[in-house]
């Protein structure tokens, strides 16, 4: 007759990485949606900002402000039309790039760079 005393840890051991790896995953697609969200808001405070007349430094101050969570720079909020031609009832779009990065290092090995680029895009009528 055979011990069985190891067999508890051996199954453990097999599956521990799956259920760690499970984990991480809802942690990072939490942390993804939760970006997203705050792009989404912030894009949406920027447009506001914008089709109320404002200037393109008022835009991207509110961008940056109303994503506190976020580092997001100068260069990755886009203003669409420029200053000169954003008059009554033309349309002007703010677009918000971020990259995050993945903290599980198997499912960052499918992206390049190990991150995934998020977009937020906004259109709203300048009043």
């Amino acid at each position: 007759m055979r011990s069985e005393e190891g067999q508890a840890l051996v199954e453990f051991a097999l599956v521990f990485m799956l259920v760690a790896l499970l984990f991480c995953g809802i942690i990072d697609f939490g942390r993804i949606f939760h970006a997203y969200l705050a792009l989404d808001h912030a894009g949406r405070e920027a447009a506001r900002s914008a089709s109320i007349g404002g200037t393109d430094e008022e835009i991207r101050n509110t961008a940056k402000q109303t994503s506190r969570h976020l580092e997001i720079s100068d260069t990755n909020i886009n203003i669409q039309p420029v200053p000169s031609n954003r008059v009554r009832g033309v349309y002007t779009t703010v677009t918000i790039t971020y990259h995050i990065e993945f903290i599980t290092p198997l499912i960052g090995k499918f992206f390049p760079e190990n991150s995934l680029k998020l977009e937020a895009k906004s259109v709203m009528r300048v009043e």
